[in-house]
């Protein structure tokens, strides 16, 4: 057993991901009772010219508010992401997959917390979006990590970094049969 695959080291990185995913849920929400509270019967709110404004906005469907009569679909598949990530992240060995994990739970976990405790009911409730994307979207602080949370997970694919932290041996890969 390597010095990255000890089991203190490996409950240390699940640390990681469960704070990630406290203090993203925690700005969420902190930044929708802030536009809730602010922003409700006004106008957008310019931040960078009509590129980034603040426009408050419940919105019951997905991305882009697809899906806006399937509330309660997004509801268990948030709850099964929220599982998912979980479980995943008992096994994660490597400090860049703990933050993008963290920065998952936390999305997925604040999206569910929405979709089970807002207006207008348990697991019909609606997502609180207030960053106007040059009228192209509109999303919140948990979108912004979802995002970045699957791009860094990406990355580090692309880089060949494991969940376990390790790159494979290209020497101890499979060759097919034939393979010089």
């Amino acid at each position: 057993m390597t010095e990255t695959e000890t089991p203190a080291r490996g409950r240390g990185l699940l640390l990681v991901v469960l704070a990630v995913a406290a203090v993203l849920v925690v700005v969420d929400q902190l930044t929708k009772l802030w536009a809730s509270s602010t922003l409700a019967g006004r106008p957008p709110v310019p931040v960078l010219g009509e590129f980034l404004q603040f426009r408050l906005v419940y919105n019951s469907g997905a991305a882009f508010s697809l899906g806006k009569n399937s509330t309660w679909l997004f509801t268990i598949f948030a709850a099964i992401a929220v599982v998912a990530i979980a479980w995943i992240a008992r096994r994660v060995r490597s400090t860049g997959w703990a933050i993008g994990l963290g920065l998952l739970l936390g999305g997925a976990a604040t999206h569910l917390g929405d979709r089970v405790f807002r207006a207008p009911g348990f697991a019909r409730g609606h997502v609180v979006d207030f960053l106007d994307y040059n009228g192209w979207f509109v999303g919140n602080v948990a979108d912004i990590a979802l995002v970045g949370g699957a791009a860094l997970l990406i990355v580090l694919s692309f880089l060949g970094i494991e969940l376990t932290g390790r790159r494979p041996d290209p020497a101890q890969q499979d060759r097919s049969p034939g393979a010089p």
